[in-house]
């Protein structure tokens, strides 16, 4: 009867956008740790800068995706997956070096 007046969670379209949003941002999350073990000489810079704005979310998130896709295809290496592995080891380069750029060229304050 509860469920009735109230419904349940796959009814509720917010719950999944929630559910989405909280999923974004731990991934979110876990990629800015990465990155932090990634780039120590700026993990005071990183983490100050990531508390400050989400501004950031989004490159933390596709750092966290190619790393993961990354560890993956490392770890099921087959006999072609050498040209992925490159593209995707590429690509966390990429990432990092944008988010390096970004972070000493940032004017916020330590």
């Amino acid at each position: 009867m509860f469920e009735r007046l109230v419904g349940t969670a796959s009814d509720d379209p917010m719950g999944d956008r929630e559910e989405t949003a909280n999923s974004s941002s731990q991934k979110a999350q876990r990629g800015l740790w990465r990155l932090m073990l990634k780039l120590p000489a700026i993990r005071g810079r990183l983490q100050i800068i990531a508390a400050q704005s989400t501004h950031l979310n989004g490159m933390f998130e596709a750092y966290e995706d190619a790393y993961v896709a990354l560890q993956r295809f490392q770890k099921e290496r087959g006999q072609n997956d050498g040209p992925l592995i490159k593209e995707y080891e590429t690509l966390c380069s990429d990432i990092e070096s944008d988010v390096l750029s970004i972070i000493l060229n940032s004017t916020s304050p330590l």
